[in-house]
Protein backbone atom coordinates (compact mmCIF):
# COMPACT_ATOMS: atom_id res chain seq x y z
CA UNK A 1 0.00 0.00 0.00
CA UNK A 2 1.30 3.41 -1.06
CA UNK A 3 0.26 6.01 1.32
CA UNK A 4 -1.54 9.35 -0.22
CA UNK A 5 -3.20 11.00 2.72
CA UNK A 6 -4.05 9.35 6.35
CA UNK A 7 -7.20 8.27 4.25
CA UNK A 8 -6.04 7.28 1.46
CA UNK A 9 -4.03 4.40 0.15
CA UNK A 10 -3.17 3.44 -2.99
CA UNK A 11 -2.96 -0.39 -3.49
CA UNK A 12 0.26 -1.21 -5.92
CA UNK A 13 -1.53 -4.04 -7.25
CA UNK A 14 -3.21 -1.80 -9.34
CA UNK A 15 0.05 0.00 -10.90
CA UNK A 16 1.05 -1.81 -13.91
CA UNK A 17 5.01 -0.84 -15.10
CA UNK A 18 6.26 -1.51 -18.22
CA UNK A 19 9.95 -0.68 -19.43
CA UNK A 20 11.34 0.61 -22.32
CA UNK A 21 14.16 2.11 -23.75
CA UNK A 22 14.99 5.75 -22.98
CA UNK A 23 15.97 8.39 -25.62
CA UNK A 24 18.71 10.89 -25.39
CA UNK A 25 21.92 10.39 -24.51
CA UNK A 26 23.97 7.61 -22.83
CA UNK A 27 25.90 6.22 -25.32
CA UNK A 28 25.89 2.75 -25.93
CA UNK A 29 24.02 1.91 -22.71
CA UNK A 30 20.67 3.65 -24.30
CA UNK A 31 20.93 0.74 -26.81
CA UNK A 32 20.96 -1.90 -24.68
CA UNK A 33 18.69 -1.23 -21.22
CA UNK A 34 15.52 -0.14 -20.74
CA UNK A 35 15.99 2.11 -18.37
CA UNK A 36 12.38 4.50 -19.17
CA UNK A 37 9.21 3.46 -16.85
CA UNK A 38 5.92 3.97 -18.38
CA UNK A 39 3.61 3.81 -15.50
CA UNK A 40 -0.44 2.42 -15.92
CA UNK A 41 -3.09 3.00 -13.28
CA UNK A 42 -6.86 2.26 -13.95
CA UNK A 43 -8.32 5.49 -12.71
CA UNK A 44 -12.14 4.74 -13.37
CA UNK A 45 -11.41 0.56 -11.88
CA UNK A 46 -9.72 2.02 -9.17
CA UNK A 47 -11.12 0.49 -5.49
CA UNK A 48 -8.53 2.66 -4.09
CA UNK A 49 -9.98 5.53 -4.63
CA UNK A 50 -13.20 7.31 -3.24
CA UNK A 51 -15.59 8.16 -6.45
CA UNK A 52 -14.95 11.77 -6.33
CA UNK A 53 -11.21 11.95 -6.05
CA UNK A 54 -11.51 9.49 -9.01
CA UNK A 55 -13.60 11.91 -11.19
CA UNK A 56 -11.22 15.23 -10.51
CA UNK A 57 -8.10 12.88 -11.12
CA UNK A 58 -9.53 12.34 -14.54
CA UNK A 59 -9.92 16.13 -14.87
CA UNK A 60 -6.55 17.61 -13.80
CA UNK A 61 -4.76 14.64 -15.30
CA UNK A 62 -6.07 15.63 -18.76
CA UNK A 63 -4.58 14.22 -21.90
CA UNK A 64 -2.71 11.34 -19.81
CA UNK A 65 -5.74 9.85 -19.43
CA UNK A 66 -7.22 7.38 -22.28
CA UNK A 67 -10.97 7.31 -23.15
CA UNK A 68 -10.83 4.01 -21.24
CA UNK A 69 -10.14 5.85 -17.94
CA UNK A 70 -6.39 4.61 -17.81
CA UNK A 71 -3.76 7.41 -16.27
CA UNK A 72 -0.47 6.72 -17.87
CA UNK A 73 2.91 8.25 -16.79
CA UNK A 74 6.13 8.08 -18.22
CA UNK A 75 9.65 8.43 -16.70
CA UNK A 76 12.50 8.43 -18.48
CA UNK A 77 14.63 11.54 -16.52
CA UNK A 78 17.09 8.86 -14.23
CA UNK A 79 20.31 6.37 -16.03
CA UNK A 80 18.24 3.99 -13.57
CA UNK A 81 14.74 2.10 -13.70
CA UNK A 82 14.73 1.92 -10.22
CA UNK A 83 14.61 5.34 -10.17
CA UNK A 84 12.94 6.44 -13.09
CA UNK A 85 9.74 3.62 -11.32
CA UNK A 86 9.99 5.53 -8.16
CA UNK A 87 9.72 9.18 -10.04
CA UNK A 88 7.03 7.69 -12.05
CA UNK A 89 5.04 6.53 -8.96
CA UNK A 90 6.16 10.16 -7.02
CA UNK A 91 4.27 11.81 -9.97
CA UNK A 92 1.69 9.70 -9.47
CA UNK A 93 0.95 10.31 -5.97
CA UNK A 94 1.32 13.83 -6.06
CA UNK A 95 -1.54 14.23 -8.83
CA UNK A 96 -3.82 12.07 -6.63
CA UNK A 97 -2.74 14.35 -3.24
CA UNK A 98 -3.88 17.39 -5.49
CA UNK A 99 -6.99 15.85 -6.44
CA UNK A 100 -7.72 15.18 -3.52
CA UNK A 101 -7.75 19.00 -2.60
CA UNK A 102 -10.98 20.79 -2.87
CA UNK A 103 -10.00 24.53 -4.56
CA UNK A 104 -11.58 27.22 -2.59
CA UNK A 105 -14.73 28.71 -4.93
CA UNK A 106 -13.84 31.77 -6.49
CA UNK A 107 -16.25 34.80 -5.39
CA UNK A 108 -16.49 37.54 -7.84
CA UNK A 109 -15.33 41.15 -6.94
CA UNK A 110 -15.63 44.23 -8.61
CA UNK A 111 -12.73 46.94 -9.00
CA UNK A 112 -13.03 50.35 -7.08
CA UNK A 113 -14.44 53.37 -8.43
CA UNK A 114 -10.72 54.54 -7.31
CA UNK A 115 -9.36 51.63 -9.47
CA UNK A 116 -11.94 52.08 -12.10
CA UNK A 117 -10.49 55.98 -12.39
CA UNK A 118 -6.95 55.08 -12.03
CA UNK A 119 -6.92 52.78 -15.22
CA UNK A 120 -8.84 55.23 -17.16
CA UNK A 121 -5.84 57.88 -16.13
CA UNK A 122 -3.17 55.42 -17.19
CA UNK A 123 -5.28 54.72 -20.50
CA UNK A 124 -5.29 58.35 -21.25
CA UNK A 125 -1.42 58.83 -20.53
CA UNK A 126 -0.37 56.09 -22.61
CA UNK A 127 -2.79 57.26 -25.47
CA UNK A 128 -1.18 60.63 -25.42
CA UNK A 129 2.07 59.12 -25.34
CA UNK A 130 1.37 57.35 -28.52
CA UNK A 131 -0.48 60.10 -30.05
CA UNK A 132 2.99 62.58 -30.38
CA UNK A 133 4.97 60.10 -31.31
CA UNK A 134 5.65 59.45 -35.23
CA UNK A 135 7.04 61.07 -38.09
CA UNK A 136 8.92 64.13 -37.32
CA UNK A 137 8.13 67.27 -39.50
CA UNK A 138 10.02 69.76 -41.15
CA UNK A 139 9.09 73.31 -41.28
CA UNK A 140 10.39 75.94 -43.65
Amino acid sequence: MIPITPDIQLDEKELHFHFVRSSGPGGQNVNKVATAVELRFDVLGSASLPSWVRLRLVRIAGNRVNREGVLQITASRFRTQEANRRDAMERLSALILQATRIPRPRRATRPSATARQERLKMKRQRGAVKKFRGRVREEY
